[in-house]
């Protein structure tokens, strides 16, 4: 094959759909445990539309993502798919098929510890679904000749935590482009949401109000630090610009994607993720 159409060659994702779920079987190899069927994996589910435009629990379908995988030094093209315990929500691990060079064709499992319960996508699913303000504006976007789309669930590795992002679409009965609405981001003990990833980031890491509307996202000013817990000015300050370049890395990822340029897009995501470890630690 020549080199320049081997490097476009990805992991089939039927093969990895397959491999997954032979895996959330056999990976158990002590005899008594695989008997009972005590430690058996499933893919993790998703809220999704089904075929009459109703929402619906859905198996995840593989992604394919530019990231660094646990213990490698470099940005890969890779496509992965979480685990979850049969009958229970919380992941338990996910599987990753490797695409570049010499990797091509190889999958590596990596696994969550069991001593730690780690949210899953259904769970996130239904902290949108239990929030009051988001339940209520989800209700009225899917009436009068509309309805809710929910985007992919994309989990993003943040240091020692996961940050989960969903974004939520709306369309029109008789348009079939769907809009963005809402972007819902959740880390494992807070959520927020804004009309912008901007204005989402900000909401979760900035002490910004979460809103739908973008008029009240740019208008609310974030809410006032405890007295007994002020916060310096310069710390604030520091927070705003690292929300911007969080948001600029995105818009940055997302164009050179659109673009082709892959490998520039998985540098921009190396310093977005970055960029949302060093939020993560100015929280602690």
């Amino acid at each position: 094959m020549p080199p320049d159409l081997r490097r476009h060659v990805r992991y089939p994702e039927l093969l990895l759909k397959l491999q997954a779920a032979v895996y959330g079987l056999y990976h158990m190899t002590n005899p008594e445990v695989f008997y009972n069927r005590e430690d058996l994996w499933t893919v993790a589910s998703e809220v999704g539309l089904s075929a009459n435009a109703e929402q619906t629990t859905q198996p995840m379908e593989p992604n394919f993502v530019l990231m660094k995988l646990p213990g490698e030094s470099g940005v890969e093209f890779a496509e992965i798919l979480p685990f979850t315990p049969a009958n229970r929500n919380n992941l338990i691990g996910w599987i990753a098929g490797r695409s570049d060079g010499a990797n091509y064709g190889k999958a590596v499992i990596y696994d969550f510890p069991k001593t730690k319960l780690v949210d899953g996508p259904l769970q996130i699913e239904a902290r949108i679904d239990q929030n009051a303000q988001l339940s209520g504006q989800l209700t009225l976007w899917n009436q009068q000749g509309s309805h809710v789309r929910r985007g992919a669930l994309l989990v993003i590795p943040s240091g020692r935590a996961l940050l989960y992002a969903e974004p939520i679409y709306l369309q029109a009965e008789r348009s079939p482009m769907p809009e963005l609405r809402l972007v819902v981001l959740a880390l494992q003990d807070r959520l927020a949401y804004g009309p912008t990833f901007e204005a989402a980031i900000a909401s979760l890491f900035g002490g910004a109000a979460s809103s739908i509307s973008p008029a009240a996202a740019s208008a609310q000013p974030a809410p006032a630090a405890p007295p007994s817990a002020p916060q310096p000015a310069s710390a604030v300050a520091d927070r705003n610009a690292l929300i911007a370049e969080a948001a600029k890395d995105l818009a940055d990822y997302q164009r050179l994607t659109a673009e082709g340029k892959l490998g520039e897009a998985g540098q921009k995501l190396e310093q977005l993720k970055r960029t949302l470890d060093r939020l993560n630690s100015s929280q602690k």
